[in-house]
């Protein structure tokens, strides 16, 4: 830790995110706001608004909305000079920078002002139109940027030639207090199993809890339950968990469904406002991204509720599944691998499950909750700004 400097106000830390809906990116500014606030700092958040405003000004953050959502670039250097006397009014220590478009306008600002500047580098932001590695690469210019991944952490460094030192590798996830099998009571697992309509349905549930976008793998998963069917029979359900994304895309997920005629096999639930009890209903969670993800939560949260993973072999995953002990990784589109993989999964004896499930708890637990991101998201505010919080988390 930095030593404390007596005679400083709180250690003013301003996050900046486009907006504050649902996602990985919001949900970590919350728990990096309740970090902050619990270590005695100011916790300031500039963003477009969102759904998440609320919850946000309950954990204490400070919110000003300007419109960072923009990816105008006249907008983007208005909003540099908005952030610039943001900074200099509520004198902000350090500014953390979230998503590329007010990346590039709180970049520019913290150099007006002389403040550290620092990025979370959330993705793998795709390079398929001309300009876009420059576009992206504000994403690079945190000192230090971090790295949700090790897969990230090497993208960062060979895409961008950051250095190793100037890159913190701090991995993503489960709040082990929320996601833990014995927080869920069965009255929470009920409603939802009756909202869902399988309160009385003895087959095994499937899990794929995802934004409805198509590179979450929704198609394949679809295919790997047409094969599913020939190994085993109707003897199973899989539910889409999520919403978000285009209608047409959930009309086609359905048509596909309908054309290998497994309305009864696999539903569509819309979203969920409680995954902890939506795992503990599943016997078998998939992650079957067809991009690499840069973390994946879905995946360490499943695995803190003790369920059997299935991710696809890239990305994250590679990190936090260890295939055959925690999960199963299988190859990004190989829906037979991912049918067979689906049935060895099911086959699973109550002890070989039990012993998979303790084995996965025990990994996240050792390796990813939030309260180990947040203590290390905090050494890094220290280190950059060159002095602490004051209270130890």
């Amino acid at each position: 830790m930095i030593a404390a400097q007596e005679g400083h106000n709180p250690l003013g830390i301003l996050q900046v995110v486009p907006r504050l809906d649902t996602g990985g990116v919001e949900r970590g500014t919350l728990e990096i706001v309740e970090a902050i606030v619990a270590a005695g700092g100011r916790a300031v958040v500039a963003t477009t608004g969102g759904q998440m405003v609320p919850r946000m000004l309950r954990a204490g953050a400070e919110i000003f909305e300007m419109n960072l959502a923009t990816k105008n670039p006249f907008n983007i250097w208005q909003n540099a000079g908005l952030l610039a006397r943001l900074i200099r009014e509520e004198r902000i220590d350090l500014v953390h920078a979230r998503s590329r478009a007010p990346a590039w306008s709180a970049y520019l600002a913290s150099r007006r002002c002389n403040v550290p500047f620092v990025t979370t580098y959330h993705g793998t932001y795709n390079e398929d139109l001309p300009f876009k590695r420059f576009y992206n690469a504000v994403m690079a210019k945190g000192r230090p940027v971090i790295a949700v991944s090790e897969f990230i952490g090497q993208l960062v460094a060979e895409r961008h030639r950051v250095r190793e030192e100037d890159i913190v590798v701090i991995p993503r996830g489960a709040d082990i207090s929320v996601f833990s099998e014995d927080a869920v009571s069965a009255e929470r697992t009920v409603a939802l199993a009756e909202r869902w309509g399988i309160l009385d349905d003895p087959r095994p549930v499937i899990l794929l809890p995802a934004r409805l976008t198509r590179w979450k793998g929704h198609e394949g998963l679809i295919e790997a339950a047409a094969l599913l069917r020939k190994r085993r029979g109707a003897d199973f359900l899989i539910l889409l968990v999520g919403d978000g994304g285009e209608d047409w895309y959930a009309r086609a997920l359905e048509n596909r469904i309908k054309s290998h005629g497994l309305e009864q096999q696999v539903w569509l639930t819309g979203g969920c406002t409680d995954m902890a009890a939506a795992y503990k209903v599943a016997s078998v969670v998939v992650s079957a991204s067809t991009d690499p993800e840069a973390f994946g939560r879905v995946v360490v949260e499943a695995q803190a509720m003790g369920r059997p993973v299935i991710a696809t072999d890239h990305g994250g995953a590679r990190e936090t599944v260890v295939h055959g002990e925690t999960g199963w990784l299988y190859p990004p589109g190989d829906v037979a691998r991912l049918a067979e993989t689906l049935d060895a999964a099911l086959k699973l004896d109550p002890s070989e499950r039990a012993h998979m499930g303790l084995a996965a708890r025990a990994r996240v637990h050792a390796r990813y909750t939030v309260k180990a991101m947040q203590r290390a998201t905090i050494d890094v505010y220290e280190r950059a700004a060159g002095r602490s919080f004051g209270v130890s988390l």
